[in-house]
């Protein structure tokens, strides 16, 4: 009898090679080598590990460094830039400013992801972005501050940028419009619509499909993808969050693609290799590897 704590069996692999464009190795169980030779059996060959904070942005550095089928992401998360300015995550509680470090504090991490950021084997700033779900107004101000100093990064050292867009659709397309995307832009685990999905497409924005595609409430993501151009699409696990079915609820990991890139091979009305071919060769082109 399974749990939900049992990793899923492992899926008939790929005849074509593909990349995940969004995972946390530093979340997941077992060693990175194991995580990537299981990826590796399935044709899952490149991950992009991504940072979430300073520790997790460094980690992503070093592992990068080490393996040659990762590539890094560095940034903070929306949800870390009000938990540094107040000490609280939803910027809800004036008072942790006191406790927390203030706007100063911002600066200094914003520093430090510039530098890595400009270290080879990042090819990404991000996940940066909006995170609207349990976010007040003090705390929307100071991911609003952080975006746009990420966005900037990104910008000045020619990496690609990593969107993390949580109820926020509106004021993400708004504020990359005012500060000019950089060339390269992915939206990490699309959640917008097939309307959203068009202004992206319109703008160049990659869009990089998680295993919550495959879930039967997910609609308006299948039709999303429907419309979204097949040369901006990406896949991703965001492992260890969002298995796909009909394994939701157990731990994610990289090796899990395949039943992800089939799903959306169906949406797309390609057959598995297209499908595979074109997100391969997206994600090299929006990580520039």
């Amino acid at each position: 009898m399974t749990s939900k704590s049992d990793p899923p069996p492992l899926p008939e692999p790929l005849r074509v090679p593909v990349a995940d464009s969004h995972t946390h190795l530093d979340m997941q169980q077992g060693t990175v080598e194991e995580v990537l030779a299981r990826a590796a059996a399935v044709g899952v060959t490149t991950v992009v590990q991504v940072g979430c904070d300073i520790e997790g942005s460094r980690w992503a550095a070093r592992t990068a460094a080490e393996h040659a089928a990762v590539h890094a992401a560095v940034a903070l998360h929306p949800n870390e830039a009000p938990r540094i300015v107040f000490g609280d995550p939803d910027g809800t509680a004036r008072q942790g400013a006191r406790e927390a470090g203030g706007e100063g504090a911002l600066d200094e991490a914003l520093a430090e992801i510039d530098a890595l950021a400009a270290l080879p084997q990042v090819r990404a700033v991000g996940e940066t972005g909006l995170d609207y779900f349990r976010t007040g107004a003090e705390g929307i101000a100071a991911q609003e501050r952080s975006f746009r100093a990420h966005i900037e990064i990104a910008k000045r050292h020619g990496k690609a940028l990593v969107i993390h867009d949580r109820d926020a659709h509106a004021d993400v397309l708004r504020i990359l419009a005012e500060e000019g995307a950089p060339e390269r832009t992915v939206f990490h685990c699309y959640s917008g619509d097939a309307e959203m999905a068009r202004l992206c497409a319109d703008a160049g924005y990659y869009m990089s499909f998680a295993g919550n595609m495959t879930f039967k409430n997910a609609q308006p993501l299948r039709d999303a993808l429907a419309v979204a151009p097949r040369e901006l699409v990406l896949v991703e696990t965001d492992a260890p969050f969002l298995t796909p079915m009909p394994y939701r609820g157990r731990p994610n990991a990289p090796y899990l693609i395949p039943l992800t890139l089939r799903a959306m091979a169906a949406v797309k009305g390609l057959d598995e290799d297209t499908m595979a071919e074109a997100v391969a060769a997206n994600t090299a082109a929006a990580f520039d590897y």
